[in-house]
């Protein structure tokens, strides 16, 4: 899987053009990356863990943290993001794990907006 992981940041760099630090998505990258202020809920979280399919959902969610977290100001937290979404959505891809499609993903936009 670190192959499908690294063609999948190489994608998403390429997609976005991000040309910031990468955190290595790692519980020992993610960990020192984070502010102090989300570091402990990140060490608490991986505490509850009980299965390895939780572990891919709990990485992706704090790498993404992470990388914004590493950032120096909003506009390059924003472009953080973005790349780190693709990096994710390609990454699911590759590996046969869950996606959704864009009109799927405007749906939710939309209904979240009405809320």
């Amino acid at each position: 899987m670190a192959a499908e992981w690294q063609n999948a940041v190489a994608e998403a760099q390429e997609a976005t053009g991000f040309t910031g630090e990468i955190v290595r998505r790692t519980v020992a990258g993610i960990g020192t990356a984070l502010r102090l202020d989300h570091r402990a809920d990140f060490y608490a979280e991986l505490g509850t863990l009980a299965d390895s399919g939780g572990f891919e959902a709990f990485l992706n969610h704090w790498w993404t943290q992470a990388l914004a977290d590493s950032t120096p100001n909003g506009d390059a937290r924003e472009e953080a993001v973005d790349f780190a979404d693709v990096a994710v959505s390609v990454y699911a891809r590759a590996v046969g794990g869950p996606t959704v499609t864009q009109a799927e993903i405007d749906a939710l936009v939309a209904g979240a907006e009405a809320s």
